[in-house]
């Protein structure tokens, strides 16, 4: 029956290619990884050792490396160094960095995690203490971004039932028993003592979580879509979402906390930023708000672009061919199409550098494209993400934004240039 409710959640996203499973050793992960070698997956097994328990750890990583290996599967794992904050966030926000890293490392867009039905009761529990609102009630989400859960409503009990029939040897974390950890004191204190007002609590906990999502579907429904343009109750609704949809913890400090910060930003030309984690930070601008991620390091990747053809930069594909209808249909500069003239090609396409500069179409000189890209307001985050055709340090197209005087059509194009999505 397990077996065919993961297959069931496979084709219930239309889920292909190859997979990540965060791969602890335990229970849940281990039935988790057995289910998706029997069912054929292309999957990586990625293990974090957070560094926490010793020997202890160095064992469970092993177990898992062998277990890995003797059903041959790929297996990757790393381990937090000793500056890693030893608490419970800290190790939240570690996991899922390097979950993130490890889709990249193995060209994968689906992550699974192996979070149960009663995982997900003591959430919604936990969320209610905290008094995180109703948002908080919808609990852990199936499908967030990249992230999937086919164990979500598998009971624990049944996922222990399995690896005893599998004969599969889990991991024991130890400290799972550790009731000084927030969420293990709810599990092993508080849902016993439920248990003895309502023998049921953790079907009326799930209950109530499926009803607050549809009042929230509801809610969301009639909510601005900018948040600048919102009143003070619907900001905080909108943050709350913000933070929700990230797996980030709150509490109405916070939000509060981020709606001023909104207020005091919300017309700013350039845009400010919040930090929500170590590697999230909320946009505020007149124009956008949004939650953007870190990037630690700029892709210095260059295509040499010497004949017409396509090829192939990141995401994207960016294509050169000679122009030879008769009627020119100039694109405007906000499209990732130009038509140019050129005798010779010979450029380079990438992202900005350092002395940069640009001759903007209809100006007399060059400028810095520093100072360009501040006229075209663009948002700092966004500048190291543009896409730029070169010679040397001079650019000639700066995609979706404007052509150099450079290249400009005086006459008839010799050539259009496009850059598309793969």
């Amino acid at each position: 029956m397990i077996i065919e409710d993961v297959q069931n959640f496979i084709n219930k996203y239309n889920l292909s290619g190859r997979f990540i499973l965060a791969f602890s050793g335990g229970y849940d992960s281990m039935c988790l990884l057995d289910i998706l070698h029997k069912l054929d997956c292309d999957v990586v097994a990625v293990h974090l050792n957070h560094n926490w328990r010793g020997e202890e750890s160095l064992k469970e990583a092993q177990n898992c490396k062998n277990f890995a290996e003797s059903k041959g599967i790929t297996y990757y794992s790393e381990t937090l160094p000793d500056s890693i904050e030893k608490t419970e966030t800290a190790a939240r926000e570690a996991r899922y960095e390097f979950f993130r890293r490890c889709a990249q490392k193995f060209n994968s867009n689906v992550i699974f995690t192996a979070h149960n039905f009663d995982d997900n009761v003591e959430t919604i529990l936990y969320r209610i203490i905290r008094g995180t609102g109703t948002i908080g009630l919808q609990g852990i989400s199936e499908k967030r971004e990249i992230f999937y859960r086919p164990l979500l409503k598998t009971k624990r009990k049944t996922i222990e039932q399995y690896c005893r029939e599998n004969n599969l040897l889990p991991n024991n974390d130890s400290s799972n028993s550790d009731t000084k950890y927030q969420r293990n004191f709810i599990r092993h204190k508080i849902i016993p003592l439920l248990r003895e007002i309502n023998p049921n609590v953790s079907e009326a906990v799930t209950s109530l979580s499926e009803i607050a999502s549809e009042d929230n579907c509801i809610i969301d429904k009639y909510l601005p879509q900018k948040l600048t343009k919102a009143s003070d109750i619907e900001q905080k609704r909108i943050i709350y979402k913000i933070l929700s949809e990230h797996n980030i913890e709150y509490d109405r400090e916070k939000i509060e906390n981020i709606q001023k910060f909104v207020e005091l930003n919300k017309s700013s030309k350039s845009g400010k930023t919040i930090s929500l984690t170590k590697d999230l930070w909320l946009f505020v601008s007149d124009k956008q708000t949004e939650a953007i991620h870190r990037t630690d390091k700029k892709n210095t990747e260059e295509i040499l672009i010497d004949k017409c053809g396509e090829y192939n930069f990141e995401d994207y594909i960016f294509s050169i061919k000679k122009y030879t209808d008769s009627v020119k249909q100039f694109p405007p500069d906000k499209a990732y199409k130009a038509l140019i003239y050129t005798d010779k090609i010979n450029f380079v396409l990438r992202h900005r550098k350092n002395g940069d500069i640009i001759n903007p179409l209809g100006s007399k000189g060059t400028q810095k494209l520093k100072k360009y890209l501040n006229e075209k307001k663009i948002p700092q985050h966004e500048k190291d993400k543009l896409i730029f055709l070169c010679r040397g340090n001079e650019i000639l197209w700066a995609a979706g934004l404007g052509l150099s005087d450079k290249i400009k059509v005086a006459q008839n194009p010799t050539h259009m240039i496009t850059l598309k999505k793969r």
